[in-house]
């Protein structure tokens, strides 16, 4: 597997590459990760990590090599182009050793994929890369600078990855235009929707609130996960400073963490909280009234956010302030734990929480649709069983004569 994001990284990508590589390895599979030093969502190197060119670590079975890139502290296109190029040539330069069955990249990673097409290639393998994000709408639609000029380049990479793959995953539905306009045959793409890679919540929920501070007569609104220019949050502190009577809570970290703490001075009822680990993530989560998840009006179809699926864990509302025609509103009408409201309209998002917050009962009801939805769509059990699908029918096409990976030959090599 090729993948710029990996453990110990706990949100974004990385949890999911790093359950299917576990689960491929407790299969009996031989499987190899090729990875970047980890940095998401702070944009910086972990310091156990710092100064390391390469390391070799082995992770709960699964052999992982990482190779030193740089990791641009802000986003322009060219900086995200320098992280790129980063990663591209320190993955050529020192590919993981040994011959593979299959390779799997995971996307958004414009490098990576590209090092994924090439092993696969060098090989004669399958290459079956798995599209989180289309980073070609990313750079046209989430207002990096100079994204315009990007977009061309970034599509023309993708393609190169993407047109040669034996089978194309796709995390949503919404993908599959876009994928299908870079060339990819319609009939070899695959759905292979996120799973929750996050426990329900566990902790008295008033117990929490106390811990965290937050009084129990005052509404609070959460949005947790990446602070960057896709998520338009400038939202968030524009209803702060509309409705003083309710908390607005940033849990997470960004490359636009700074410059929104800049423009939110002086608001004492917006909270900055660093990202919770892992133990009570789901309890934060669970202690806040509602959760928000917000993103430009320009984004349409370049991603579905990952934290949607411990939203709904979570049992609470969700509001989403985001592009009515876009896969993030499909998923949320689809959960039915959530409403839609104009993105990038502070008075719109506020006029929800107000109708949520004057209304429990209901607000109740809402959210508890969500971790109905998990249990029927969102499993882990499903997700990985159709990455499981995905994986033996590349390999069978290829001729392999696999059945399953857990009856691979005891060499299978992700």
């Amino acid at each position: 597997m090729v993948s710029t994001n990996y453990a110990p990284e706990l949100t974004g990508i990385g949890p999911y590459a790093t359950q299917l590589a576990e689960h491929w390895a407790a299969s009996g599979a031989r499987t190899e990760v090729l990875t970047g030093m980890p940095h998401y969502p702070a944009w910086s190197v972990d310091e156990r990590y710092r100064g390391l060119w390469r390391k070799e670590e082995n992770r709960e079975g699964v052999r992982v090599h990482r190779r030193r890139h740089y990791v641009p502290p802000r986003q322009t296109a060219l900086r995200r182009a320098a992280f790129e190029a980063s990663v591209l040539v320190h993955g050529i330069l020192a590919p993981p050793p040994g011959r593979p069955d299959a390779v799997i990249s995971q996307m958004p990673s414009l490098a990576g994929g590209v090092i994924a097409a090439r092993l696969a290639r060098r090989h004669r393998v399958p290459h079956i890369p798995v599209v989180q994000d289309l980073m070609g709408a990313a750079a046209a639609q989430s207002g990096i600078r100079g994204g315009g000029r990007a977009a061309a380049v970034a599509a023309k990479a993708e393609r190169h990855a993407l047109r040669g793959a034996a089978l194309v995953g796709v995390i949503h539905e919404s993908f599959v235009d876009g994928v299908t306009a870079l060339g990819v045959d319609p009939g070899r793409i695959r759905v292979v929707p996120n799973w929750t890679h996050v426990q329900p919540p566990s902790a008295d929920r008033a117990a929490t609130r106390a811990r965290l501070g937050w009084a129990e007569d005052t509404p609070v609104l959460l949005h947790s996960g990446n602070m960057g220019l896709k998520q338009g949050l400038d939202v968030l502190v524009g209803l702060a400073r509309l409705a003083p009577d309710i908390r607005v809570v940033l849990m997470g970290d960004g490359n636009q963490r700074d410059g929104l703490r800049e423009r939110a001075a002086g608001l004492p009822n917006l909270e900055f909280l660093p990202p919770a680990g892992a133990d009570d993530f789901t309890d934060v989560l669970a202690a806040a009234d509602v959760l928000a998840v917000t993103q430009r009006a320009s984004v349409l179809d370049m991603s579905v956010p990952s934290k949607l699926t411990s939203y709904f864990v979570s049992g609470r509302p969700v509001v989403a302030s985001v592009a009515g025609e876009g896969g993030t509103a499909d998923e949320v009408r689809r959960s039915g734990a959530g409403v839609l409201v104009r993105p990038e309209d502070p008075a719109a998002l506020l006029a929800a929480v107000r109708r949520l917050a004057a209304e429990p009962a209901a607000a109740e009801a809402l959210g508890a649709h969500g971790p109905h939805y998990v249990a029927q769509h969102l499993s882990r059990e499903a997700g990985l069983a159709r990455f499981d699908a995905l994986l033996t029918e590349a390999l069978g096409d290829a001729g392999t004569g696999a059945t399953r990976t857990g009856d691979t030959r005891g060499g299978a090599h992700p």
